[in-house]
């Protein structure tokens, strides 16, 4: 009874339940049902087109195009059978080797990606075939994201439909990204190689195919020994499918293949280091990668005035020698919004393209000593404030000593004020200034500049031997001109898609008061000693050499090390900042270079002020004005030779007459 039990228990465990079979076939008919339905779908949508605009495009602040990124380069596109054979099979080999068997989708190669990403816990492997690449690259971005996956998904089957497998491989050889703006086989093979794709040889060709898997990664020019490393195995790949022997296989891997190394990201482009900013900004607004940013057919609004830009390019060409090592990074900006409106990095973008405007961190000299004297007048100071100038030897709380000194050893030898140390650059007043402001409180001063590169707090600060970018220099003195007014250094106004929609638009900038507007006049009026040759005396106002070229009224200051040399000046509407010196920091010895700097500076800001209207720095509430004697520092009399207009808060005026300069007898 117990067997027979069993017998029939195991018989009818045999047998499925009725709403499972219902169930599977009801599955199976929905499934089919909706692939068909997708199908008819794609059937009636009809073959989807083979290009696009992918092209992002940049334009100046009046809407002229100044650049465009290389994307769909048709001039370039070849069709299949011009390309080398070779580079094809290494492509397939690479990136698709079951391209010519599938319909689009690779189920067995994404079944082993699912695999590696659940033993690995990560979704790095990937089994995208050449078909969805190429709807990828054609009609959608490179996000990953399901929304994109499925739209991908819906256009490979559309291009499978109405494509031939070589129509496809065609447009995608002609389309795939290789990195350094080189989009297209042909592109990429005249630009690494300056050859035609069909003269490639098998090492060069199975270079090229490793690519496009991470065009950053795989950067033969960035990253030589991963691309060889890619190389070696797609040629491993050839030699296991016998399209070569192993012996080839070994003796092209060992070829040092000689790569061009120069880096054109636009063509046919207007200040080339600007629209590199500019593409860094859309990274972070739009929070892409580059590569996609590139091909994405976006119509870019920039801060750029054509004007100012062609006034830089032409000064700075006029100034440095081309035979010259001497390099330059400058950049303009509109101190009342934060907008660059001009932007130098390099003396040639195609022999260089590093951006010493932004990348590039100098050794700043003398530019720096604003920032101190704008912390000694929120403390106590006062323009009319006198400190001895003389050799001085200041023993640190270390014990160890410190001597600064006066360019080429001048000193008044007496009591100077204020307004006269900064207009010649005096050391050894700003030291002194320093050690009793200390030095941390003039590091905190400068972060309320916006200034966050690294400072050592030591009483050499105050003569600037920190590095600095010209970026966050010419950002901080935008702050003086503005009156003390926070503010964002940008280059973006408006980013719209290639139908014209808009994805990005500067939000209106809310004014923030960030510096005493009092104080930050004062020294605006100081800064405009470097440029008044009445303030001479032990030394030379630094700003003489080109007071005879100007003919507006501009606050600024000069920096000079043995290394570097500084000019940053502003007037209300503009701030100009200009860097000169040499990539390995060599030594500028030549007189002509060490003036550059300050020819440059001026002769860009009277050609851009000459239609500008003047403008004076707005005077805030409770500042006074009053004649004072430079040398005494107190009130001048009419037995003062030199008379300085000197502005002071309210209350802060010096209560004495002059005690220097008397009748005789």
């Amino acid at each position: 009874m117990k067997k027979l039990f069993k017998h029939k228990f195991k018989k009818l465990g045999d047998r499925p339940p009725r709403w499972i079979v219902r169930s599977f076939y009801i599955g199976s008919l929905s499934i089919i049902i909706f692939a068909l339905s997708i199908y008819i779908y794609a059937l009636v949508l009809g073959a989807p087109p083979l290009t696009t605009i992918q092209n992002t495009i940049y334009y100046s602040q009046d809407g002229t195009k100044i650049g465009e990124e290389l994307g769909v380069v048709n001039r370039y596109w070849v069709d299949l059978e011009e390309i080398n054979p070779t580079l094809i099979d290494a492509t397939l080999q690479a990136e698709d080797q079951n391209f010519h068997s599938h319909h689009g989708f690779d189920l067995k190669r994404i079944l082993a990606a699912v695999l590696v990403n659940i033993k690995t816990g990560s979704m790095k492997e990937g089994a995208s075939t050449i078909t969805q690449q190429y709807a990828r690259n054609l009609y959608l971005s490179h996000e990953k994201t399901w929304s994109r996956k499925i739209k991908e998904a819906f256009y490979t089957i559309r291009l499978e439909i109405f494509y031939s497998k070589d129509e496809l491989l065609e447009g995608y050889l002609n389309t795939i990204y290789y990195g350094h703006g080189a989009y297209g086989i042909e592109t990429a093979s005249q630009y690494f190689f300056e050859k035609e794709s069909s003269d490639l040889t098998l090492a060069e060709a199975t270079l090229l195919a490793g690519i496009p898997n991470s065009p950053s990664y795989y950067s033969p020019i960035n990253h030589y020994d991963q691309a060889k490393e890619r190389q070696q195995h797609i040629l491993s790949l050839l030699a296991e499918e016998e399209m070569i022997t192993e012996q080839t296989a070994f003796l092209t891997e060992r070829e040092d293949l000689q790569i061009n190394s120069e880096l054109p990201t636009t063509s046919d482009s207007i200040a080339p280091y600007f629209q590199d900013i500019v593409l860094a900004e859309m990274e972070a607004i739009l929070e892409k990668e580059s590569d996609v940013i590139r091909t994405s057919g976006y119509h870019v609004y920039t801060t750029l005035d054509e004007t100012h830009q062609e006034k830089l390019d032409q000064t700075a060409a006029s100034q440095i020698s081309e035979s010259s090592a001497l390099q330059i990074g400058g950049i303009a900006m509109d101190p009342s919004t934060g907008a660059i409106t001009g932007l130098i990095g390099g003396k040639n973008y195609s022999e260089s393209p590093y951006n010493r405007a932004v990348q590039a961190k100098r050794m700043v000299g003398s530019t720096f000593k604003p920032f101190l004297y704008y912390s000694a007048l929120t403390n106590g100071y006062t323009a009319a404030t006198t400190l001895m100038s003389k050799p001085t030897t200041f023993v640190l709380a270390d014990g160890s000593s410190y001597q600064p000194s006066n360019y080429n050893g001048y000193y008044a030898d007496k009591p100077v004020t204020l307004a006269q140390a900064l207009a010649v650059s005096d050391n050894i007043y700003a030291v002194k200034t320093n050690i009793f402001l200390t030095p941390k409180r003039l590091i905190d001063t400068t972060r309320t500049f916006g200034i966050t590169s690294e400072l050592e707090a030591v009483p050499s600060l105050a003569l600037g031997t920190a590095s600095i970018s010209v970026k966050e220099m010419v950002t901080a003195y935008s702050m003086l001109a503005n009156g003390g007014n926070s503010l964002s250094p940008h280059t973006i106004e408006k980013i719209t898609d290639s139908k014209g929609k808009v994805v990005y638009q500067r939000p209106k900038q809310v004014k923030e008061q960030v510096l005493d507007p009092q104080q930050t006049f004062i020294l605006n009026q100081l800064m405009t000693g470097m440029f008044n040759p009445s303030l001479n005396g032990y030394m030379h106002v630094t700003g003489e050499s080109i007071v005879d070229q100007l003919h507006h009224t501009y606050a600024g200051k000069s920096g000079t090390t043995e290394t570097d040399s500084w000019m940053i000046g502003y007037s209300p509407q503009l701030v100009m900042g200009v860097w000169t010196g040499y990539d390995d920091n060599r030594t500028i010895d030549k007189t002509i270079e060490q003036q550059a700097a300050k020819q440059i500076w001026a002769d860009f800001m009277e050609g851009v002020h000459t239609n500008l209207p003047v403008e004076n720095f707005e005077v805030p509430a409770g500042i006074v004005a009053a004649y004072i004697d430079p040398t005494s520092g107190e009130l001048a009399t009419p037995y003062c030779e030199n008379k300085q207009l000197m502005y002071f808060v309210e209350g802060t005026v010096p209560e004495h007459y002059c005690s220097v300069h008397r009748p005789e007898g």
